[in-house]
C-alpha cells in the first residue's frame, strides 16, 4: 500500500475521536462526575473499596469526606501487597504492571501500579490523542509518511512475584499495540538498552537513514541526542539529515530553557512543538493549538481531578476542590483518583489554569521542588522562564541549572543560590546575573517584595558549572536518560553541596 494512502488513512482515523473530545469540551464537570462514579462502583469488592464503604457513597462531598488525600507512602504498603501477588486490593482487575518511578532523582523508588485500564484508556489513548489533535490543527502534515523517533527510558523489565516493573517507557514498549511499533523508531530492543551512552550510538546508526518525521522526548535528553547526531554525521542541522522533519512532541521538563537551542539544530519557521503532560500515574493534559505554551486536561482518561490551592497546601487551612471550583491563575497541587486504583493521590506537581473554557493548564512545578525559606514562593516555571530571558538577552545557552537557599546567618541576609552549567558561557557572568534577579523580580512579586532594597534576600549568586557537572552527577546516580532530571528548586541544600563537591578546586 502507498504511504501517501496510510498517511491519509492514518490521519482520518485518528481524527474521528475529534467528535468524543468536543463532548468533555462542552461537559467537562458532568464527565468528571461521571468518571468518578465509575470509578467508586468498580472499586466497591476491593480492599480499599471496603475500608471506605464505596458501596454507600452517592456523591462527591460523601466521597471527599471519606477517603483521605494521599501521598505515595501512605499508599505504599496497599502497594506492596499487589506487587507480592496480592489482588482486588485497590483495584477490580489484575494489576501485574508497576512503573518504577524515574522523575526522581532520590535514591528511594516509588512503584506506580498500571492498569490494563490505564495503558489503553490512558496512555496509549493519550499518545492517539496527541497525533488526533496536531493533525486536526495541521491538515497539510504528512506525518505518517516516515517514523517518529522516539528517546525513551533505558530500564529493562524485572519480573517478581509474577509482576513486571521497569521505566514506564519501557512498560509503554512492552504492550505497544503494532500501529505505534510501525510507525516508531528506533527498534524496541534498542529503545529498551539500558547502558545510556552505547544505547546513544545504537540509535544514531539505527535511524540516521530512515525517513524521520518527528522526535518524541524529554526535551534536556533529547538535545543530548541531536548534538550526537549532528556530530555523527558531520551535518550543520536535523533538517539537513531528515528533511521531513515537521514536529517535535515534548514532556517531562519545561522547554522554555531549550528552546533557541532546537531553533538552531531545527532552522525552520515551520517546524513545529508541540507538548504533553504525562507521568507514571497516568496522561494528563495536551497541547492543543499551535505555538502554544497552555495544555489542555484531557478529562476522559479513567483519571479524577481535584486541586490544593498552594497558599494553602500543606496547612491546617488546607482545602480540596474539584475542577468545577478551580480559578484562574492561581497555583494548585494536583490530586488524582485513576484507573490503576490511585484514590485521591497527591501527584506532587503544581500547576495553574489559564482558561476555564475549556480547562487549559500549565505546569508550574513541583510541590517539593520550590523554594519558599524566606516566603518568596518561588516556582519552578518562574526559573525556567527567567533563564531563557537572561539567555536571549546575553546570546547564551544553558544546558541545566539548579537553585538552593543561602540560609540566614547571625545579622547575615538570606540569598538564593544558583549552579548554572552554560553551553555557551556569556561574556559578561554579571549581566546574566542582572537580568535573571531582574525578570524573576517581574514574574513573582513575593520574590520581588524580598530582594525590595535587599531588605530579605540579597542579590543572587551564580556558581558557573564545569562542563558535565550535571551529566557527571547523574551518571554517578545512575540517572541517565529517560525520565530522570535535576530538580531545579530546592529548600535545602543537599542536591548543590554535592553538586559543588564536584566541581574543581578553586586556586
Amino acid at each position: 500500500m502507498p504511504l501517501s494512502i496510510i498517511n491519509s488513512f492514518a490521519s482520518w482515523v485518528l481524527k474521528q475521536r475529534i467528535h468524543q473530545i468536543e463532548l468533555f469540551l462542552k461537559y467537562p464537570n458532568e464527565v468528571q462526575e461521571e468518571l468518578l462514579h465509575n470509578l467508586i462502583t468498580a472499586s466497591e469488592n476491593t480492599v480499599i473499596g471496603k475500608k471506605y464503604e464505596f458501596s454507600t457513597i452517592s456523591s462527591y462531598q460523601t466521597f471527599a469526606e471519606r477517603v483521605p488525600i494521599a501521598t505515595y507512602e501512605e499508599l505504599q504498603p496497599l502497594i506492596e501487597r499487589t506487587r507480592l501477588g496480592e489482588q482486588n486490593v485497590f483495584w477490580e482487575t489484575p494489576i501485574k504492571w508497576f512503573a518504577k518511578s524515574s522523575g526522581t532523582t532520590n535514591a528511594k523508588s516509588k512503584f506506580i501500579p498500571v492498569s490494563n485500564e490505564a495503558l489503553e484508556d490512558c496512555h496509549y489513548k493519550g499518545s492517539k490523542d496527541l497525533l488526533c489533535l496536531y493533525l486536526n490543527n495541521n491538515e497539510d502534515s504528512e506525518l505518517f509518511l516516515g517514523k517518529s523517533l522516539r528517546l525513551g527510558g533505558s530500564s529493562q523489565i524485572y519480573e517478581n512475584n509474577n509482576t513486571f516493573f521497569g521505566d514506564l517507557s519501557a512498560i509503554l514498549i512492552e504492550n505497544m499495540p503494532i500501529w505505534a511499533e510501525f510507525s516508531s523508531t528506533p527498534s524496541s530492543k534498542t529503545s529498551l538498552m539500558s547502558e545510556w551512552e552505547t544505547k546513544i550510538a545504537a540509535i544514531i546508526n539505527e535511524t540516521k537513514n530512515e525517513n524521520v518525521t518527528s522526535f518524541a522526548g524529554v526535551p534536556s535528553w533529547m538535545l543530548v541526542l541531536m548534538n550526537k547526531v549532528l556530530e555523527n554525521t558531520g551535518k550543520q542541522s536535523l533538517l539537513e539529515l531528515w528533511p521531513n522533519l515537521e514536529v517535535y512532541f515534548h514532556g517531562g521538563v519545561s522547554f522554555s530553557p531549550y528552546k533557541e537551542q532546537y531553533k538552531k539544530l531545527l532552522p525552520s519557521k515551520d517546524f513545529r512543538y508541540y507538548e504533553i503532560y504525562n507521568a507514571s500515574e497516568g496522561f494528563f493534559a495536551i497541547q492543543d493549538l499551535n505555538n502554544s505554551s497552555d495544555l489542555l486536561l484531557m478529562l476522559d482518561y479513567g483519571i479524577f481531578y481535584e486541586f490544593i490551592p498552594m497558599d494553602t497546601f500543606g496547612t491546617p487551612n488546607q482545602k480540596v476542590v474539584r475542577l468545577a471550583d478551580v480559578e484562574l491563575n492561581k497555583n494548585y497541587a494536583i490530586v488524582i483518583t485513576t484507573n490503576s486504583g490511585l484514590w485521591r493521590y497527591l501527584i506532587g506537581d503544581t500547576v495553574r489554569f489559564t482558561s476555564l473554557n475549556p480547562y487549559r493548564i500549565r505546569v508550574t512545578g513541583r510541590t517539593k521542588h520550590h523554594i519558599n525559606v524566606f516566603g518568596e514562593e518561588l516556582m519552578v516555571e518562574n526559573t525556567d522562564q527567567a533563564i531563557a530571558k537572561a539567555c536571549q538577552v546575553t546570546q547564551t545557552e544553558v544546558i541545566d541549572y539548579t537553585v538552593a537557599p543561602i540560609f540566614m546567618q547571625d545579622k547575615e541576609k538570606g540569598a538564593h543560590e544558583w549552579m548554572i552549567e552554560f553551553k555557551k558561557k556569556p561574556a559578561d557572568v554579571g549581566l546574566f546575573q542582572k537580568v535573571l534577579d531582574e525578570t524573576l523580580q517581574t514574574l513573582n512579586s513575593d520574590y520581588e517584595a524580598k530582594r525590595y532594597n535587599n531588605m530579605t534576600l540579597n542579590p543572587l549568586v551564580i556558581n558557573v558549572a564545569r562542563e558535565n557537572l550535571f551529566y557527571d552527577w547523574l551518571k554517578e546516580r545512575d540517572k541517565l536518560g529517560g525520565q530522570h532530571k535535576i530538580p531545579r528548586l530546592s529548600n535545602e541544600r543537599d542536591y548543590l553541596e554535592q553538586l559543588k563537591e564536584m566541581q574543581p578546586t578553586k586556586i
